[in-house]
């Protein structure tokens, strides 16, 4: 479709001016009565934060979104630009997206006076609406707002009274736009009353010009309540002039965790056709996020990132793949020991309490992968400490389940020992698990259908399973885990009983 390209014809078009708070409004509402899924990608704030974005953009509100790191306050934010008309008039080389109909700065009113209804337009789209600045202590109101430009004043041979010789900031040139700042509280408190006038007027004060500047702009800050008390704060008057505050959250559930992961996860083409991730795998990767955001070890202040799973499952397939390269296996499946390579995904993401400084932030991500296992084991086999039956596919509901844990428990209480090496080719791999009395037995009787390659992995993930309730002794070496008997393990001398006394003088 052909647009105007001059004033005049703009005019004939029918056009009117409306503010941008004015058309998120009525593009929400077309959105709501057509009922056209609203901020797709964003999973888990369906009946918590996307109603409050949808009646603050109602109510025409700038809005502070508040929450811990890793909630998606900058995704929501980027996503309301698709609530923006698809193009708007601008009068040409406007550094101000001044609108034709409307104009605010001293260059557009000139050019109109000048050339009238000849006066030359352009059209912006509404990805170029989008300013975002992430607040540091450095950030200056000049950054901001503006400034008095020496160069520009000279360049024009005009006085500095003269109102040509103002450099705009980031907020003016964001009329008509949606401006994000990120991390508001780490804004200077002088920084942050420069925005009331902003927030409340609409306009803008630059080194005492008596410029009057209608402003245009529709705010969105993100925050996060940890720096309230530890970075910096938000002014009580600035607080007050944020119309509509909005609180994130962590998903509340397991499977909305799991398709945020699998939805940001960047995973290569090639380690998708070379690696095969089991659901349960992937549901143990957000169980350590959710174990994590309620440690006694992990500063809960600080929070969890979603970007931890995300991360997490990132290394867990380029564990599987590593190990596949180096074997010249063409495909392999994601195994329990392969968890050895997520370690670094979470020491890395979260913030330790004094005890979890104590405990070293090695052997607190190993207490997450177990209290992981722990939880999710009994949704597919018994609880070892009950007689429970399992959540999980692969057998009827009614049918009885079978005492056999005893016979793999058995078979490490008769002296054998498993050494199962992060490294093993799938053959030597599936021959260890193999050697286990009773374990594959265990597994084909609850899950008779699965593949070869779950099969085995299945029967991993029940050695992790007893030994995190007790029934085995584990031990995690830095180039294997080992299992063994319990009640041996526990005549052992404490100088062999963990991985940090056990190998750490020797590995470190």
């Amino acid at each position: 479709m052909s647009r105007p390209n001059t004033l005049g014809a703009l005019k004939k078009s029918g056009y009117r001016p409306r503010s941008i708070k004015e058309e998120l409004r009525s593009n929400l509402i077309t959105k709501l009565r057509s009922g056209e899924p609203l901020f797709e990608g964003i999973y888990g704030f369906e009946h918590t934060v996307i109603p409050d974005l949808e009646r603050a953009i109602l109510s025409r509100h700038n809005m502070l979104l508040l929450g811990l790191r890793g909630q998606a306050k900058t995704r929501i934010a980027r996503r309301m630009v698709e609530l923006l008309d698809e193009y708007i008039p601008v009068v040409a080389g406007s550094e101000l997206n001044d609108d034709p109909m409307d104009p605010i700065s001293r260059y557009a009113k000139d050019l109109i006076a000048e050339k009238g209804d000849d006066t030359p337009i352009e059209w912006l789209h509404r990805n170029d609406r989008f300013t975002e600045k992430l607040a540091t202590p450095d950030v200056s109101v000049a950054d901001l707002i503006g400034d008095v430009d020496p160069i520009r004043a000279a360049t024009l041979k005009v006085p500095y009274s003269d109102e040509r010789v103002i450099h705009f900031g980031l907020i003016p040139r964001s009329h008509r736009c949606i401006f994000v700042i990120n991390e508001l509280p780490d804004l200077q408190a002088r920084i942050q009353v420069a925005l009331f006038n902003m927030l409340q007027e609409g306009d803008i004060q630059i080194r005492g010009f008596r410029v009057r500047m209608p402003l245009d702009i529709t705010f969105v800050f993100t925050a996060n309540p940890e720096d309230y008390t530890n970075r910096g704060a938000i002014i009580t008057p600035l607080k007050d002039r944020i119309e509509s505050q909005i609180l994130t959250h962590y998903p509340k559930d397991l499977e909305t965790s799991r398709r945020i992961t699998r939805q940001e996860a960047r995973t290569h083409p090639d380690q998708e056709a070379l690696v095969k991730l089991g659901g349960i795998a992937e549901e143990l990767v957000e169980a350590i996020a959710m174990e994590a955001r309620k440690s006694e070890y992990v500063d809960q202040k600080s929070g969890v990132s979603a970007r931890m799973t995300i991360t997490a499952l990132e290394n867990l397939v380029s564990a599987a793949e590593r190990r596949a390269l180096r074997h010249g296996e063409s495909l392999t499946w994601v195994r329990m020991s392969d968890f050895w390579g997520v370690i670094p995904s979470i020491t890395g993401k979260v913030e330790l309490v004094y005890e979890g400084e104590q405990e070293g932030p090695f052997i607190v991500a190993l207490n997450l992968i177990g209290k992981a296992v722990r939880n999710r084991f009994p949704s597919y086999f018994p609880a070892p400490e009950s007689g429970r039956k399992p959540l999980g596919k692969g057998r009827e509901e009614g049918a009885d389940i079978p005492a056999d844990y005893a016979s793999v428990v058995d078979w490490f209480n008769s002296g054998h020992q498993l050494d199962l090496l992060y490294d093993l080719p799938e053959t030597e791999y599936r021959k260890a698990l193999d050697k286990v009395t009773g374990l594959s037995d265990l597994v084909s009787n609850y899950y008779p259908q699965v593949s070869p390659d779950e099969h085995y992995f299945l029967m991993e993930f029940v050695l992790h399973g007893l030994a995190e309730y007790s029934r085995l002794n584990k031990q995690i070496l830095q180039h294997a885990t080992v299992f063994g008997d319990l009640l041996s393990a526990m005549f052992q001398s404490d100088d062999s009983e963990d991985w940090e006394e056990e190998d750490e003088d020797d590995d470190f």
